[in-house]
């Protein structure tokens, strides 16, 4: 298993372990990265790909319907049985757009905070 996905498991486990409100306060965060880091409607299809997620699961579902926003909105408030799932989907999408962003936008540097989590 290489680092990367044994920190991402980490990071999993230690999202499992927080309470409802906290785990809503890192959905709410990583909803506020995604959508400031603009992702095309391809990269939030490989997301679903990317977090193992199948197409039905309700995060997948509603990330590929148009107004990003207002489904990630939807996604931060889903039931807590679909907390990790969201999670795992918001870390991929960011993971995604975050890249073509560094390679496009901010080759020659930058500030965006989301870059550094």
């Amino acid at each position: 298993m290489d680092g990367t996905r044994r920190a991402l498991q980490a990071l999993r486990r230690r999202v499992s372990s927080l309470n409802p409100a906290e785990q809503g306060q890192v959905l709410r965060e990583l909803s506020n990265c995604c959508i400031q880091a603009h992702p095309s409607q391809e990269e939030t299809a490989e997301s679903i790909r990317r977090a193992g997620l199948r197409p039905t699961h309700t995060p997948a579902m509603l990330i590929i319907r148009p107004g990003l926003p207002r489904q990630l909105n939807k996604i931060i408030h889903l039931p807590q049985a679909e907390r990790i799932r969201s999670f795992r989907l918001l870390i991929a999408l960011l993971g995604i757009a975050d890249m073509r962003r560094r390679l496009q936008d901010c080759i020659n540097g930058c500030n965006h905070p989301w870059h550094h989590l």
